[in-house]
């Protein structure tokens, strides 16, 4: 029971909390800009670390550790939040930027390749050729109406969704390449206080900084810096020390049909039969690809 505690509720309930961004974001957008809500969770973030960090009695990594860590937090943080929020906003359906950014581990694995020359396997072939088939019939029910939907999103989004998918795969490629080993508090505080740098670059160059604290704002704002920034973060922690850090990675892919569900409850999105049907597709392309990477 010990074990099955370990290497499976709490992983689970680690990509659970990862799930509920997407849904945070959709509850809080109505009342600020992307970037400003953004500045606003990082800084907050930000402050509570530092009191973890200082608990904890962090260790610091050197000038070139920071800098690189830096460098992963404009992407994964950065680039992967601002893409996401954005197309949330534009009004893309939390389940289908969910199901975009999911790929991720596909999008991973071509960059390895051609950065790291890392080989693939035939099975991963076969798992980026499901992640890309499946996304296309999403995308072709949703944006050309197939099948009588009608419950399309302005095209546009898909750039910003792109960003999003490209920050978070090429800033793992690179923290891969240029891991520190440092601390994962201190790690933490630099990718976030670069992701906040980023953002605040957003919120005072493009966007009005208007904030409405209305109560679903509040506790969106406090669920994304608790049980996302913050929660998520020290679950994965305490499962890296359990040595159970891989079955996070062999999860990740039920992500976007949790994200799914959650918005089908709370917001009524819906998806048709053909992007549910590609949903799964491309959940199992996923599943071929991270299986296969946790199994090694």
């Amino acid at each position: 029971m010990r074990s099955l505690f370990y290497s499976f509720f709490v992983p689970a309930l680690f990509v659970w909390l990862w799930s509920t961004g997407f849904i945070g974001a959709k509850y809080g957008l109505p009342y600020a800009e992307p970037f400003t809500l953004l500045l606003i969770r990082m800084v907050l973030t930000l402050v509570l670390l530092m009191g973890l960090a200082w608990v904890l009695k962090t260790r610091w990594p050197g000038w070139r550790g920071a800098g690189h860590l830096a460098v992963t937090g404009l992407l994964v943080h950065g680039c992967y939040l601002g893409g996401v929020y954005y197309a949330i906003q534009g009004g893309m359906p939390s389940g289908i930027i969910s199901l975009i950014v999911g790929l991720q581990p596909l999008v991973t694995t071509a960059a390895a390749v051609l950065v790291l020359k890392e080989s693939v396997t035939g099975r991963q072939w076969l798992g980026l050729a499901f992640g890309l088939v499946g996304v296309t019939l999403v995308l072709l029910e949703k944006l050309a109406g197939v099948g009588g939907d009608a419950s399309g999103f302005p095209l546009w989004t898909l750039l910003w969704a792109l960003l999003s998918l490209s920050g978070i795969s090429l800033g793992t490629v690179y923290q891969k390449r240029h891991g520190t080993g440092a601390d994962l508090v201190a790690g933490t505080m630099i990718q976030y206080g670069a992701a906040a740098l980023f953002f605040a670059v957003g919120a005072f160059g493009f966007e009005t900084r208007e904030v409405e604290w209305a109560l679903p704002l509040q506790l969106s704002m406090a669920w994304l810096v608790l049980g996302v920034s913050i929660g998520a973060i020290l679950l994965l922690m305490w499962l890296i020390r359990q040595g159970a850090a891989s079955q996070v990675a062999s999860l990740f892919y039920l992500v976007p049909p949790v994200t799914a569900l959650e918005a089908f409850w709370l917001f009524d999105e819906r998806l048709g039969v053909l992007a549910m049907v590609g949903g799964g597709i491309s959940i199992t392309g996923v599943a071929l690809v991270v299986t296969r990477r946790a199994g090694r």
